[in-house]
């Protein structure tokens, strides 16, 4: 199976691709396509959420890391835990998912604005195109590297 057939799959670089919630089949073929770390920015109890998605993805042999941030409510603190993850691992690729891939869209799109100074133009070049970010989310993605304390 494809890891373009995940829903809402983009890939944003060679290191780093998003979408929204996979299913188990398909942490199999991400971890085949030699991604080595799963984000998951997804609640744990929204409809499509997966209870042992962490098991799986371990035993896949790729790292797990769970953010879960409520889609009316993501805030400074959700961003810095993300940008803290996602330095972590700049040498690895990194899968980052959520349920339909709004919140890793948006997350991936402050992460290119603030800390590899993309243009707001080019950063959201990334982003999930029929995504139309409402009012919380367009003023979260507002948000300054002071803010985030870079």
């Amino acid at each position: 199976m494809s890891i373009k057939n995940i829903k809402n799959y983009i890939h944003v670089s060679e290191r780093v691709a998003s979408s929204g919630q996979p299913n188990r089949e398909q942490f199999g073929s991400i971890a085949e396509e030699k991604y080595q770390v799963v984000i998951n920015l997804a609640m744990p109890n929204s409809d499509t959420a997966i209870p042992e998605e962490g098991n799986i993805v371990t035993a896949l042999e790729m790292i797990y890391v769970h953010i879960p941030v409520p889609f009316d409510a993501p805030n400074v603190n959700h961003l810095h835990t993300f940008i803290k993850v996602m330095d972590a691992f700049t040498n690895q690729k990194v899968w980052v998912h959520c349920v339909a891939n709004y919140r890793a869209s948006a997350f991936l799109y402050l992460y290119q604005r603030l800390v590899c100074s993309a243009t707001p133009e080019d950063a959201k070049k990334i982003m999930l195109p029929s995504w139309k970010p409402n009012e919380i989310w367009q003023n979260f993605m507002e948000i300054s590297d002071e803010e985030v304390e870079l």
